[in-house]
């Protein structure tokens, strides 16, 4: 089962190749939903039977296993592994390290204590005065580059604390290429693979065109914090490699990322993180296989779209007129 799925029609249809696959979304015209078996909602993620419903659902439809693919329940999809027994078969980090991971300064915290490579950083009610510049004003809940400003000196980053009405931080900004490892771990938290790619483009935050590289310092980078953090799981690191600084880890998401073609298309036949999450869900054990995957390989992604019958089913008829 999937939840929030959104317009991830990528995502939803390589595991509808594998397996059958229940797609949750409160929008009932979410296009993602159309590449599933089953396409149902639930109450939102804040009522509280959100849970509940999620879990009478995997009853009703046998689901061996539960995967988010936004930010907004990995959290509460966390808690829900945790109970005794477990209230749903989640494949998600700790509950501990969903918190962290969804606040970008709890996160940069969290990374300091394993001794992971983080850029300097501080919460916006410290002393703008005393850090080195410039920074990038970001707020600590947030994803899509939403509300994130370049500040370059105490007086700037004051100016966008107080504009984006929302707990902020600041954040060394960072110089060099901007990079990606896309990363899953099994269910003990080991990392099966760790692939990591160039970021050529993105709009509002998401990867739309890049390339995946050989790069064994990224993909031990991707083991440590995998492992360090026991994420059980598909999730993708964001880093940069700053000429002064080396490489800096700016985001975690326990998460398939916006780019989740280019480990789909790199990794080897029958390795796909679909095909090996829908083996975990059998019971199956899958061996680490650390940098297995083609590259370069190079990706760029498009808008696509539904026609809806007045049943709101798929008509088959997705050419745009006069396109054909």
């Amino acid at each position: 089962m999937l939840t929030g799925v959104g317009k991830r029609y990528d995502i939803v249809s390589c595991f509808a190749a594998q397996t059958l696959v229940v797609a949750v979304d409160p929008n009932p015209l979410a296009p993602a939903q159309y590449a599933a078996q089953v396409r149902t909602s639930a109450p939102p993620i804040e009522d509280p039977d959100y849970v509940p419903a999620l879990a009478r659902l995997c009853e009703e439809h046998g689901v061996g296993l539960v995967l988010g693919l936004t930010d907004l329940d990995i959290h509460k999809l966390a808690l829900a592994r945790e109970t005794d027994p477990p209230t749903l078969p989640a494949l998600v980090p700790s509950s501990e390290v969903a918190r962290c991971t969804y606040d970008k300064y709890e996160a940069h915290l969290l990374l300091e204590r394993l001794g992971l490579p983080s850029p300097p950083t501080v919460p916006s009610e410290a002393d703008l005065d005393a850090i080195d510049y410039p920074v990038m004003v970001k707020p600590r809940k947030g994803s899509g580059a939403r509300s994130i400003h370049f500040a370059r000196d105490a007086a700037q980053a004051r100016f966008f604390i107080d504009y984006v009405q929302e707990p902020t931080m600041a954040q060394r900004a960072m110089k060099g290429p901007e990079l990606s490892i896309d990363c899953l771990g099994d269910l003990e938290g080991r990392c099966l693979n760790a692939i990591p790619r160039t970021m050529l483009e993105s709009r509002g935050g998401e990867s739309i065109k890049g390339t995946v590289i050989r790069d064994e310092e990224l993909v031990e980078l991707g083991r440590r914090v995998m492992e360090a953090l026991g994420v059980r799981g598909p999730a993708t690191i964001q880093v940069f490699r700053d000429p002064d600084l080396g490489l800096r880890i700016t985001d975690i998401n326990t998460r398939f990322g916006g780019a989740f073609p280019a480990p789909a298309l790199a990794a080897l036949p029958g390795r796909t993180y679909p095909e090996l999450i829908v083996e975990m869900a059998a019971g199956e054990t899958i061996e680490p296989h650390l940098g297995d995957y083609r590259a370069p390989v190079t990706f760029t992604r498009y808008y696509w779209q539904l026609e809806l019958d007045e049943r709101m089913q798929p008509t088959g008829k997705n050419i745009v007129p006069g396109c054909a």
